[in-house]
């Protein structure tokens, strides 16, 4: 509608563009829709972009899915990752969703938000990372001092001369 008022006043698709931040083809398609029709046709326009797949109905449903837990949902253990939350929204919608679109539907339509656990896995075992710290990590860290000389090619062995 903004569009229709600066057309009325005169402006110029240019000035119309940069006025509103839309590209210039997307003026120019508003002007020729404001010639033949007015203001009245610019109204008929409607929502821009796709309609989202997912209601509200069925966003209901997903949080409710998703709060009882990864366990009440068939799952191993109790974590979720969007792997787990995309074959939840799937078995209650029937929708389909990559991982990157099933992140956006967690963060901008549920609001909801990624967090780390607040405990430690009962499996940790703390000697079994301190042997591991102490006798494995050194000759697997990539440092100078490690043991042997390396190279930074993929293709060639690393040298055994003399240091510069």
């Amino acid at each position: 509608m903004r569009a229709a008022n600066l057309f009325a006043r005169g402006a110029s698709q240019a000035d119309v563009a940069r006025e509103l931040g839309v590209s210039r083809q997307s003026a120019s398609d508003w002007y020729a829709t404001w010639r033949t029709g007015g203001k009245r046709a610019l109204r008929g326009a409607g929502r821009a972009g796709r309609l989202p797949k997912l209601s509200e109905s069925d966003l209901a449903k997903v949080a409710r899915a998703l709060e009882a837990g990864p366990k009440a949902n068939g799952f191993a253990t109790d974590m979720w990752s969007l792997a787990r939350v995309a074959a939840v929204i799937e078995s209650v919608t029937g929708i389909s969703y990559s991982t990157t679109q099933t992140w956006w539907i967690l963060r901008e339509r549920l609001h909801w938000s990624r967090q780390r656990p607040a405990r430690r896995a009962i499996e940790r075992n703390e000697d079994a990372i301190r042997a591991w710290v102490k006798n494995r990590w050194p000759r697997v860290k990539k440092t100078p001092d490690a043991e042997g000389p390396g190279s930074s090619s993929k293709t060639s062995p690393a040298s055994h001369c003399c240091p510069r």
